[in-house]
């Protein structure tokens, strides 16, 4: 098994442009996942858009530290509703205040998780409520809504899905870590974190 954490400085960078650090995070766990000498990737945030990276044979899982949960393909399921691919979907209808983008208007939780489990994606839901195999509160309201607004929903998808650019390394050696470098005890004291040096040359090969 190969342990993946930020290489020898402590730190692993990418010179992200285009892309945002949550699309590191899932290029990284992609790249990963498709190691046959890696076990399994553990995204270590609760982030709801990382919940798109989580894989049905959980070789990909999140951990929610807070709630002290491991969430893998049916704990997706279970807090959204929908399956992991369908994040985007889910998050550019009921919005995602963290990545700034509101939804369209009426769709809530429940409303999105119920077209979504039948329909999967947003481009697979019909225009038309007369059309929708699956019964909604208000559902005329809400078909009339989203046929509206087809571009800026398709918009907000686009923000919610993460990207993977496997070019931003080489294999999952780039992040393979090696233990603290002579510089990370510098770089802790400045927050504070005498503690972090010890517990990192703990956990050193």
């Amino acid at each position: 098994m190969k342990t993946l954490s930020p290489k020898k400085s402590g730190v692993k960078t990418y010179a992200m442009v285009d892309l945002e650090a949550d699309d590191a995070l899932a290029t990284v766990a992609a790249v990963a996942a498709e190691d046959p000498d890696v076990e399994q990737v553990v995204i270590w945030t609760p982030d709801k858009d990382l919940g798109q990276c989580v894989t049905e044979d959980a070789k990909v899982v999140q951990v929610d530290r807070r709630a002290g949960k491991v969430i893998n393909a049916d704990g997706v399921r279970e807090k959204f509703g929908v399956d992991p691919a369908s994040i985007p979907d889910y998050l550019a209808l009921v919005g995602d205040s963290a990545d700034g983008f509101p939804g369209l208007p009426g769709f809530g939780a429940k409303t999105a998780a119920a077209l979504l489990k039948l329909y999967k994606h947003v481009e697979h839901i019909p225009d038309a409520p007369g059309q929708w195999e699956v019964t909604v509160r208000g559902g005329g309201t809400l078909a009339n809504t989203l046929a509206a607004n087809r571009d800026l929903v398709g918009l907000f998808k686009e923000l919610a899905t993460l990207r993977v650019d496997r070019s931003l390394l080489t294999g999952v050696q780039d992040v393979a870590w090696e233990g603290p470098t002579a510089d990370f005890a510098g770089v802790a004291k400045q927050f504070d974190g005498d503690a972090v040096v010890a517990r990192a040359k703990s956990l050193a090969p």
